[in-house]
């Protein structure tokens, strides 16, 4: 297996930015890798340094494992990819998607290891990952110009923390992805003359509230219910 760790920066956005990467090979080897862009944009530093990692293994066999904290580059690569090429290289809004070229190039580095040669790796970033936080350091430093020292050398002597695998986490839901997910039933709640009611529709709860000093929210489950009320001052 190959462990790759990146991560991308940039100042502005759009603006310098660099990105930043760590390849472990199955022979205990570190080899670090960094570029720079200006200007550009977050998003593009992000998938530019898992492509320049692919690159730099393609001719190394064995699973790629590779670690980010992007949601972009993960959901974009394994999910939203799909409906862009179904779509022509457009959003679902129709819109053309941003960075196309640089899909595309990742895109063919994916499919050039062959099937089951890449594993996807979500990290949450600034949590203390030695990793994801050197790929930081690395990416911020080309960014701003700095000199950044890379190494290239054996396993057993990398000078900046563990670059054990991580364990595979879910990436979390956004909160509009949480939104559209969500088919509980719906029902509304109304407060008015110091009564509470419930209502199965939209229409019956306006009707009673329309025009007059009451409260109301819609609701999902009993708990969203108990909420409404102790933040109405009732429980």
């Amino acid at each position: 297996m190959i462990s790759i760790f990146t991560d991308g920066a940039c100042s502005g956005n759009p603006g310098p930015g660099g990105w930043g990467a760590i390849i472990v090979t199955p022979d205990g080897r570190v080899i670090e890798l960094a570029g720079r862009e200006e200007p550009t944009t977050n998003n593009r530093m992000e998938l530019g340094g898992v492509i320049a990692s692919l690159r730099a293994v393609a001719g190394m066999p064995g699973l790629a494992l590779i670690h980010s904290d992007s949601t972009y580059v993960i959901e974009g690569i394994t999910k939203w990819i799909i409906g862009w090429k179904r779509r022509g290289w457009t959003t679902a809004a129709g819109e053309p998607v941003k960075n196309e070229d640089l899909w595309r190039a990742l895109e063919a580095a994916v499919a050039a290891r062959g099937k089951g040669g890449v594993e996807w790796r979500w990290v949450k970033g600034h949590s203390g990952h030695d990793a994801n936080e050197r790929c930081d350091v690395i990416a911020v430093g080309f960014a701003k110009r700095q000199r950044v020292e890379l190494y290239d050398g054996p396993l057993l002597e990398y000078p900046y923390g563990s670059l054990l695998p991580s364990e595979a986490k879910a990436i979390p839901v956004r909160p509009k992805d949480r939104k559209a997910a969500d088919t509980r039933p719906v029902s509304y709640i109304s407060y008015l003359d110091g009564e509470i009611q419930r209502h199965a529709t939209w229409a019956q709860c306006e009707a009673r509230v329309k025009g007059r000093p009451a409260k109301f929210k819609k609701v999902r489950s009993e708990d969203e219910a108990a909420e409404a009320r102790r933040s109405w001052g009732l429980d």
